[in-house]
């Protein structure tokens, strides 16, 4: 049995800068991460991260490895790579999971376990998931430099990328059966200037080329889904913590200070909040920090 004071579950952005603001509070940190960034797949694809503060155009890899570096020069963090796994609150009180074959008890514990994202099933839109297909488009909405930008529909909130898009482009709204929008929103898309395409898609080529059941094909320079989200891991279901469902899917239920309903477990990131990117998981694993570190003074 392992015991420690804060444990961060997980070690992308948001526990990454939960574990930095704990150990900067001079406190004993263990931070346990399976090594699954959700945006690796932009990494993958040679592409970078953006919008962050001073990281603009850097690769998510860099900024992920730096800040661990930073983070392990202090000399009150360890870290475990490995899958937490099988949770619960122990008798005394304190929150205890599994790591392997090592059982871990923490007093407070983080969870930044992030989401994983599924793609509506188009062929060929997998493939080029974080490269040419994307879901936020503050990330990556000024890289398809004013141009066309499709959009496949796969829930209502192809919508609302409809009408933001409009700020970064020439949308397309391709409907493909998902969505089917009412004479309102089909006239608040005319008014942004995007174009709704009804013939569904058959698959996807190239960059970011649409091909239609009718054989025309649209050249884009990106695309733009709704992927439904879900919890990267059950530990938060595990300890009992009550979710919320949002627009993509279910998310771990916090306060503001990021503290979920189990005492003395925190949440932070993807995790925890209906949309997010790297600077809010930035901020949301602060926070969480200084909550979880309050809540040992009373």
């Amino acid at each position: 049995m392992k015991h420690v004071d804060f444990a961060v579950i997980g070690g992308s952005y948001a526990g990454l800068s939960a574990a930095l603001q704990l150990a900067r509070a001079r406190r004993q940190v263990l931070v346990v991460d399976a090594g699954v960034r959700r945006n690796r797949c932009v990494d993958e694809a040679g592409e970078t991260s953006h919008g962050f503060l001073t990281q603009d155009g850097r690769a998510p890899a860099e900024i992920a490895a730096v800040a661990k570096q930073q983070l392990l020069a202090y000399g009150t963090v360890q870290w475990m790579e490995g899958l937490a796994d099988e949770a619960h609150v122990a008798a005394d009180g304190r929150l205890a999971f599994r790591v392997g074959e090592t059982t871990v008890s923490a007093g407070r514990l983080i969870l930044a376990t992030g989401v994983r994202d599924e793609l509506p099933p188009v062929p060929g839109l997998a493939e080029r998931w974080g490269r040419s297909v994307f879901h936020c488009p503050y990330c990556h909405g000024h890289e398809m430099n004013a141009g066309p930008i499709g959009i496949v529909a796969s829930s209502p909130l192809a919508q609302h990328h409809g009408l933001m898009l409009a700020d970064w482009g020439t949308p397309t709204l391709f409907l493909n059966g998902a969505f089917a929008p009412d004479n309102d929103e089909l006239a608040a898309l005319q008014r942004r200037g995007t174009r709704v395409e009804t013939t569904p898609i058959d698959r996807i080529e190239g960059h970011a080329d649409v091909l239609l059941k009718d054989g025309r094909r649209l050249v884009m320079n990106g695309l733009f889904a709704q992927p439904r989200t879900h919890l990267a891991s059950p530990i938060a279901q595990q300890l009992g913590c009550a979710l919320e469902e949002g627009p993509t899917g279910p998310f771990i239920r916090v306060d503001p200070g990021q503290a979920t309903s189990v005492t003395h477990v925190f949440a932070c990131g993807d995790a925890a909040r209906a949309a997010g990117n790297v600077t809010l998981a930035v901020a949301d694993g602060a926070m969480a920090a200084f909550g979880a570190h309050r809540s040992t003074m009373f």
